[in-house]
């Protein structure tokens, strides 16, 4: 069995003999982040209107993402895939409030009133990630913190793009 085991280790160490591997090196998370910005704004019909809705990105890159709304409405920023799949570093409230989130995940943040919500993150997967904005669950008659598909007609979608 001994000797099984090392012709195996020898023939997966001789298949990967002409294979190149890459690691990113040095920190991350290194200062500063490229800004990147989504606005939300509120159609006279009470609808959410993207000022973007492909954010392209870099496995790897530090990224701080600025998402703003004007509206009066309670609106609900939803990245679930994204935020799973990147290091998530700083969120910030209206400039004013910081939380550091190393090693801490969310899904989603919602819009009390007009403001903004900013976070820093590596993304550390390459693949398509979906965002949604639409209405506050509450708004919507479900239980605070529900997530998922919102209400199609006060709906807006995107995509993160990271390659």
């Amino acid at each position: 069995m001994k000797k099984f085991v090392s012709v195996l280790t020898l023939a997966a160490m001789m298949s990967g003999a002409n294979v190149a591997y890459g690691q990113v090196g040095g920190n991350l998370a290194q200062f500063p982040p490229v800004d990147l910005e989504i606005m939300i704004h509120e159609t006279e019909a009470g609808t959410p209107e993207l000022s973007t809705t492909e954010v392209k990105l870099i496995t790897g890159e530090y990224y701080r993402l600025n998402v703003l709304s004007d509206g009066e409405t309670d609106w609900r920023f939803e990245a679930p895939d994204l935020l799973a799949n990147s290091h998530l570093r700083v969120l910030t409230v209206n400039d004013g409030i910081e939380v550091h989130l190393q090693s801490l995940v969310f899904r989603a943040f919602e819009f009390d009133e007009p403001g903004k919500v900013s976070f820093g993150f590596v993304p550390i997967r390459p693949g398509t990630y979906q965002f949604t904005v639409g209405r506050n669950p509450i708004a919507q008659g479900l239980a605070a913190g529900t997530s998922g598909v919102q209400e199609p007609e006060f709906r807006a979608e995107g995509s993160f793009v990271v390659e």
